[in-house]
């Protein structure tokens, strides 16, 4: 391949680039935000607008109707609908998913704009929204106190405005609690007594509780704002204390006089209450709260709402770091509650302990065929991979949020296939002989082709969820995205980088003990990029998660002495002994079943016309299927009724062909039913013992393991014609369509729905 050509020829800056991929990659993995879910916008707005006192036939016919009707006039709606209920109206209105969400939010706002004149005076200023997920709380901060709950509130108000000022929180809405105000009821005898209008009560209570800019003054070059402070200090008492009015007779007439003011609470618009079922202890578990310590009570609750795009772990940090340092009164408890930092530092500890294993096990089953050396090359091909993923992402300004994460996680298997293929061609053609960089040449030029066309494969199996309309098409899309920019990154490390990285380190066995091939003859370069880069993993597992480190330096050197004194002895002997045998084994097995006497033509066309029928049959019934939901029955029966004796006939010639095969196999049917039967008991009898089957469905499915015993046996006590092999497509066909079969079936009784096999439902009882 040209690209490995001239990787090979300036290996020396694809040495380079390699050791830029692990900084850079290690350096996106810890600087690339991550969240809970991917940021969504809904192409919905809803518009809410609040007309107090005013019944649900009132609101329906002087607000959302008119509403309604200068909306109805913006294009690509698909979907409006309202609910009107007392003293709040509420339009939803979703568009088609190709709108942009910013313009219909402005056309939207337009419309609520032009009705505003023709709503009712009493009608609060309409509320027009989007729905976007960056709009859900991260957490729930709640708070409980064994004090008042109106001095709970001014506690969550403290801490709200604490919340709020950590750069990356958006907002921290407080819910629950009692706001103190002060109420001044009017008495209406007194006002009439003494002649004052409610007017006149308001405007002398507004009037006084403002302060009065009063200008400036210069005193010695220097000049001085004057405000006059006229706002409340103690509501309750200075109220009563205003002078309404004053008679003639220069008698005032104090608030006092004409009403009773109150320092009591604010009408609650929310209420909060927790019921905690289960909590931590001090070993940081948790446990189960028990039953007589349950109890519901009221506290404040502050739904933390991060910025778009900030980092949902340094965000749950610092707002439980904002929480651990703030000053709350003796008897406050403090509870979080719906962390989702916790779900994705779990996908990312999940990700990390992926990674590690499937290096590990990569390099322990690779040990035993290609040796220390060529298997840790191949691991190699992991964590280049996914730090070019992450490059990728940190470029394309991506987040890691828990779809990217969990298809990370299934990408995983498929890193390591096409380094697999490359460096053990390249393995192969050293030992042919080859020096290093000339194997590392035509090992990869000999099998690169096919490793594209087979990445190329898989990419296009994921390529038309790129397609997906609508919102669940936006959501689910960061998936076969993920998976396709995984994959790409793994093709370039295998054609690129693997064969330059294997160049410098591969060996021929029998020579990795050389002294020409120690790692004290490898180019300085490689020595110390090589030191740098395990210095700089071993640095950042360290940072993330001391654990990973410590199972991985127990894990290189057992895996070391696991190659020296089990893998290598077993894989030498393996060579020796038993891969002749099994090539033995495998050239007779394939020249018995190739064996084909075509003139026994019965055979032949008896498997022909089974799988022809059993097709013919399915496709009329797929016909007849399509002409019953259209045409009705009357003429789907001319196609279900050949199709099913067709398909009748074609299961007839499986079970036949099957059976017969059974009965020609004699001893060796009797000794695969028995093994058969063994392994499914065993199975069968753990699921009887755990309750979680039934011994009569087990029963029944312990009699096809005897079925096959029984009929080996009578193929071995009855005088029979010689074997007949006929093992081509049709055949392999005739047994897959019946073993697929009792599989359900046998599937089916192991794990039963609740429903019969093939259930008379009638549509209009079903919820």
């Amino acid at each position: 391949m040209k690209i490995t050509n001239l990787s090979i020829q300036y290996r020396t800056a694809i040495a380079v680039l390699t050791l830029i991929l692990a900084v850079g990659g290690i350096a996106s993995y810890l600087t690339i935000p991550k969240e809970s879910q991917p940021s969504i916008e809904f192409p919905q707005i809803v518009v809410t607008s609040v007309y107090p006192g005013a019944s649900p036939g009132d609101v329906e016919s002087t607000v959302t109707q008119v509403i309604e009707q200068e909306i109805s006039s913006i294009n690509d709606i698909d979907e409006m609908r309202s609910t009107s209920s007392e003293g709040v109206s509420t339009v939803v209105i979703e568009f088609t998913p190709d709108v942009e969400t910013d313009k219909a939010y402005q056309e939207v706002n337009q419309a609520v704009d032009r009705a505003q004149p023709d709503l009712p005076d009493a009608v609060d200023d309409p509320l027009v929204n989007e729905i976007n997920t960056d709009d859900f709380p991260i957490m729930t901060v709640n708070l409980a106190g064994s004090y008042s709950l109106a001095r709970l509130k001014r506690v969550g108000d403290d801490l709200q405005d604490e919340l709020e000022g950590i750069p990356s929180v958006l907002e921290a809405n407080l819910l629950g609690g009692l706001t103190r105000e002060v109420q001044v009821n009017a008495d209406l005898s007194a006002l009439k007594s003494h002649n004052v209008s409610f007017n006149d009560l308001t405007t002398t209570i507004q009037n006084e509780n403002t302060n009065i800019p009063g200008g400036s003054i210069d005193i010695d070059r220097l000049n001085y704002l004057v405000r006059v402070d006229g706002q409340f200090e103690s509501p309750a008492d200075e109220i009563e204390e205003l002078v309404v009015k004053t008679t003639q007779n220069g008698r005032n007439v104090h608030v006092r006089d004409v009403a009773d003011v109150v320092f009591g609470f604010e009408d609650r618009s929310s209420f909060s209450r927790l019921r905690i079922f289960k909590r931590e202890n001090d070993e940081e578990e948790m446990v189960t709260v028990p039953e007589s310590k349950r109890r519901t009570t009221q506290v404040i609750t502050l739904n933390i709402t991060k910025r778009p795009g900030a980092n949902i772990l340094e965000t749950s940090e610092k707002v439980k770091s904002t929480l651990d340092e703030f000053d709350f009164p003796s008897g406050t408890e403090v509870l979080v509650t719906g962390d989702q930092s916790e779900d994705v530092q779990s996908l990312v500890t999940d990700l990390e302990n992926n990674i590690i294993s499937g290096l590990i096990f990569v390099v322990a089953v690779l040990l035993f065929f290609l040796g220390v050396r060529n298997a840790v090359l191949v691991g190699i091909a992991i964590p280049l991979s996914m730090f070019t993923t992450f490059l990728v992402f940190q470029g394309l300004g991506y987040t890691l949020n828990f779809i990217i994460l969990f298809s990370l996680i299934i990408a995983l298997g498929m890193l390591v296939d096409n380094a697999v293929v490359v460096i053990e061609n390249i393995y192969r053609f050293r030992e042919e002989g080859y020096s290093r960089w000339e194997a590392a040449r035509l090992g990869t030029a000999e099998v690169g082709g096919p490793v594209v066309a087979a990445t190329a494969t898989t990419v296009s199996a994921f390529g038309p969820m790129l397609l997906w309309p609508g919102v669940i098409g936006e959501f689910m899309g960061y998936m076969p995205l993920t998976l396709i920019i995984t994959l790409a990154s793994s093709l370039f490390v295998a054609v690129v980088i693997n064969p330059v990285v294997t160049g410098f380190f591969v060996e021929a066995k029998g020579n990795e003990d050389d002294s020409s091939g120690g790692w004290r003859q490898w180019p300085a370069l490689a020595r110390y990029g090589g030191a740098a880069l395990i210095l700089m993993l071993g640095v950042t597992l360290g940072l993330a998660n001391w654990k990973s480190l410590v199972v991985i330096g127990v894990a290189l050197p057992v895996l070391y002495l696991l190659h020296v004194y089990a893998m290598k002895p077993l894989g030498d002997r393996f060579v020796e002994s038993g891969l002749p045998r099994l090539v033995a084994w495998y050239r007779d097995y394939l020249k018995r079943m190739l064996q084909r006497d075509y003139s026994v033509s019965y055979a032949f066309l008896r498997n022909t016309g089974a799988l022809g029928a059993l097709t013919g049959g399915l496709v009329l019934a797929g016909l007849g299927g399509l002409v019953l939901l259209a045409a009705g029955r009357t003429a789907a029966l001319f196609l279900l009724v050949p199709g099913g004796l067709l398909a009748g006939l074609g299961a007839v010639g499986v079970v036949v062909h099957s059976v017969e095969i059974l009965y020609l196999g004699g001893w060796t049917t009797v000794q695969f039913g028995g093994g058969f039967l063994a392994i499914m008991g065993l199975v069968l009898g753990l699921n009887v013992w755990m309750g979680g089957l039934a011994l009569s469905t087990t029963g029944r499915l312990l009699l096809a393991p005897a079925g096959i015993m029984l009929i080996g046996v009578l193929g071995a006590l009855l005088p029979s014609p010689e074997h007949l092999f006929l093992t081509d497509n049709r055949a392999a066909l005739l047994h897959g369509s019946l073993g697929g079969l009792l599989l359900i079936v046998g599937l089916f009784f192991l794990a039963p729905t609740g429903q019969a096999f093939f259930p008379d439902t009638d549509p209009n009882r079903v919820l």
